[in-house]
């Protein structure tokens, strides 16, 4: 049994935290009522074993939409939908989206996974605590074409309301073509679905450094 956890820690703490044997806390702390996978009628079993087939277990924020089985097949297509967009926006560009809009939000459960990510991707520990306690300092030690990518999630996540063309000019202008900014655009905008979702239901797991993270992401 993985011990109990404690409250969702500061972010900056993130970096470098390992749940004790690589546990989460158990599914059952949601807020809510979930199906286990041997309690799944066919429709929802069906969309458990497509994530199964991939990381061979189901995911929380899979389990959270578990009593609408039509939500949970919604969210797997757009899971892999927005991680599989052949733009030329690279894997360390979409994880730097992923990352800094969960840490714009406080989503300790989505910043761990990406966390995962960013390092296979070459971020130093240094580096992805300062993208989550100061995303618009961190942008100074980017290359450009990454501050432009940070500077429009920071807007599209925290003002939404006063995105203008010129967000969008200003990401062409870093070299992104239209394909890339939708990618980018639809990544940040997913993200910031999860969050309210993780959070929203109670999600405050911190996965371990080896988490399989890519193999979170539905087959097709």
């Amino acid at each position: 049994m993985c011990p109990p956890s404690p409250g969702p820690p500061d972010p900056p703490t993130l970096v470098g935290a390992a749940n004790p044997a690589g546990c989460l806390r158990e599914h059952g702390d949601m807020w809510i009522r979930t199906v286990p996978y041997d309690e799944a009628g066919d429709e929802l079993r069906r969309h458990y074993d497509r994530q199964r087939e991939s990381l061979g277990e189901v995911t929380e924020m899979t389990l959270a939409g578990s009593l609408y089985p039509r939500l949970v097949a919604a969210r797997l297509e757009l899971y892999a939908a927005t991680e599989r967009c052949p733009s030329a926006l690279t894997s360390r560009q979409r994880n730097l989206v992923g990352f800094v809009t969960s840490a714009l939000n406080g989503t300790v459960h989505c910043m761990s996974q990406v966390t995962v990510k960013l390092r296979s991707d070459g971020f130093s520990d240094e580096e992805i605590t300062r993208l989550a306690s100061d995303p618009s300092g961190a942008v100074d030690a980017l290359p450009e074409s990454e501050a432009a990518l940070v500077r429009y999630t920071i807007a599209l996540t925290t003002r939404p309301g006063e995105i203008g063309e010129a967000d969008v000019a200003a990401l062409r202008e870093a070299g992104f073509d239209d394909l890339a900014i939708v990618d980018a655009n639809a990544h940040c905008a997913h993200l910031n679905y999860v969050n309210r979702v993780v959070t929203g239901l109670g999600i405050h797991t911190v996965v371990d450094p080896d988490f399989p993270a890519y193999d979170a992401i539905p087959s097709d």
